[in-house]
């Protein structure tokens, strides 16, 4: 049975369909605006033995087809996913990926492809929404529907998915993805644009999204497919004889100073615990240990969050304080630029080169093809975690993170007609202990200042935790480290200025945070922000007035109109 729901938002018309593409997968649907058009499958497989996560794969890709164009090169064929692909489907998978029952192990796969483009509507938001769509009118236990809309912000007005020529005027490029009842997911940049006009955006931009949730809600009612139940897992005791012989233990050990003293206090407790509870694997009713160490795990959330929620944060910090920053300029000879920053146990080593218009990057896709001046490539290597593993080029963490870093800097760059270089910032995380992205926002602000980039005003960004027990429960975290990250219910990262915001990210494991919990975090961050912008201004206080000797020199040659098209750059080394 064919469905089709729509409504119209901003300029054009919403529509989604399912029930006649792809009737094999567990869940499909087409999702359109105007005349860009994403279909949208999802698919499940049986568990993988002995896995206590949810397997869950999301993917997007754009057949340049859809525009009416070939792939460029010598090979007419897409190959692998490019940035902007790896970005979109991380976008997917992060809202959706909390809205799983605990329990649910089987392989979940999204796949998400443009078929149509009119080169003006992104299809990233469209993809996001035919996914929580396509899950809503499948078997799959999906706790949806989650909605998701790009807001923009033009001549004081509030745009619903705006164009592309509609962005490039826009002071704001807000995507929110959300349940009818709360904000689930944020990515966005914007012109350093106040704490207070950036939550007015976000509730706007949720407005939008019930009304996206509502039409899925409604198809779903027509389709009525039936869910499979998810059992609640069984303890069979062991979480609470855990709990009962070991928690004290184990918070003394969650206590102990430095992270790598921390994990071998704790490792040492759970070889003592496997030890005495676990003697023979191989023996007759001997616990599983796979399920020991999902107790285990539970058991260590359990210890981290009534710390915080105590008072003592496993570092010994108070909710609202800064790990100590340490900031120098010029560690490296040769490089145009170059800075280190370090915030507690997470340390980024900045370098930054200086080109010609020869180096920029030209990127293609289904949209109109342009040029990037500017780059910011992050590296984290696994000695950064102490860790050995294979490297096999950028994972999509890595090139998220970078996505986040550069387009929180992008825009505080002068103009081209001012500078006329092309840039790229390399952040290599020579240490790791939470928010390694907003550590390479700061130190690429003392890289730039160092290599005489002359930026509108220097960016620092933190990122704030979350522990929610209940409404009336819960306390906000300053500069989260990892086990924060990862026992917390939230990491949302700020990045800005003195004057506002640049870049904002925000990633939950709830089902959502109210407006409340957003407008003192920003506040937070604010506050937080400023202090470290303080300590960076006294390593450099403003931009070098030249650039390194090492880098090559640029200008613009300047015609009269009559002779001209266009500025032709001179360079010489």
């Amino acid at each position: 049975m064919k469905v089709r729901v729509e409504k119209r938002i901003g300029k054009s018309v919403f529509w989604m369909e399912t029930g006649e593409l792809a009737k094999q997968a567990a869940g499909s649907c087409l999702v359109g605006y105007a005349e860009t058009v994403v279909l949208v499958a999802a698919s499940s497989g049986p568990p993988r033995p002995g896995i206590d996560f949810f397997p869950l794969t999301c993917d997007y890709r754009e057949r340049v087809a859809a525009a009416g164009k070939f792939p460029g090169g010598f090979i007419k064929r897409e190959g692998r996913p490019t940035l902007k692909e790896t970005l979109t489907a991380r976008l997917i998978d992060r809202p959706i990926r909390p809205a799983f029952p605990k329990g649910f192990h089987d392989e979940v796969q999204v796949l998400a492809y443009v078929m149509a483009s009119d080169r003006q509507n992104d299809a990233d938001v469209l993809a996001m929404n035919g996914a929580s769509a396509a899950l809503c009118v499948s078997p799959l236990p999906f706790q949806g529907p989650i909605g998701s809309v790009r807001l923009g912000y033009i001549d004081g007005q509030y745009v619903p998915f705006p164009t592309q020529d509609e962005l490039e005027e826009s002071d704001l490029d807000l995507i929110v993805s959300g349940t009818k009842e709360a904000v689930l997911m944020i990515e966005g940049f914007a012109r350093e644009m106040p704490e207070d006009l950036m939550v007015e955006a976000i509730m706007t931009a949720h407005g939008y999204v019930k009304e996206i949730c509502e039409l899925q809600d409604e198809m779903a009612r027509q389709v009525g497919p039936e869910k499979i139940e998810v059992p609640e897992p069984e303890s069979e005791g062991l979480d609470e004889m855990l709990r009962e012989r070991y928690y004290e233990a184990f918070r003394q050990a969650k206590q102990t100073p430095g992270k790598q003293a921390r994990a071998e206090a704790c490792d040492r407790l759970k070889e003592r615990v496997l030890t005495e509870l676990i003697p023979d694997p191989e023996a007759e009713g001997a616990i599983d240990p796979v399920r020991f160490e999902s107790a285990w795990h539970d058991l260590e959330r359990r210890v981290v969050r009534d710390l915080i929620l105590s008072g003592t944060r496993p570092d010994g910090r108070s909710p609202e304080e800064l790990r100590e920053v340490v900031c120098r300029v010029d560690v490296l000879p040769r490089v145009h630029g170059s800075a280190l920053f370090q915030r507690g146990e997470t340390q980024a080593m900045i370098t930054v080169t200086l080109g010609t218009a020869r180096d920029e990057q030209r990127v293609d896709g289904v949209l109109e093809e342009y040029s990037k001046k500017f780059m910011l490539d992050y590296f984290f290597p696994p000695f950064s975690v102490g860790e050995c593993r294979p490297i096999r080029g950028p994972g999509r963490r890595e090139m998220g993170h970078g996505a986040l870093a550069e387009r929180s800097v992008k825009p505080v760059l002068p103009d081209p007609e001012q500078f006329p270089y092309t840039i790229r910032i390399i952040s290599d995380i020579l240490e790791s202990n939470g928010s390694s992205s907003m550590a390479s926002v700061c130190g690429a602000t003392l890289g730039l200042m160092a290599a005489g980039v002359p930026i509108s005003n220097p960016v620092a960004g933190i990122s704030i935790g979350l522990v929610k027990e209940a409404e009336d429960r819960w306390v906000l975290l300053t500069d989260i480290i990892g086990d924060e990250d990862h026992f917390g219910d939230m990491d949302f990262k700020i990045a800005g200025t003195q004057r506002g915001i640049t870049g904002i990210q925000l990633d939950l494991k709830i089902d959502g945070i109210s407006e409340q919990i957003i407008r003192e975090t920003l506040e937070q961050a604010r506050e937080s922000r400023r202090e470290i912008l303080k300590i960076m201004l006294k390593t450099l206080q403003r931009p070098r007035p030249e650039i390194s000797k090492n880098a090559p020199r640029a200008g613009v040659e300047r015609r009269p109109p009559s002779e001209r098209k266009g500025q032709r750059l001179l360079t010489a080394q």
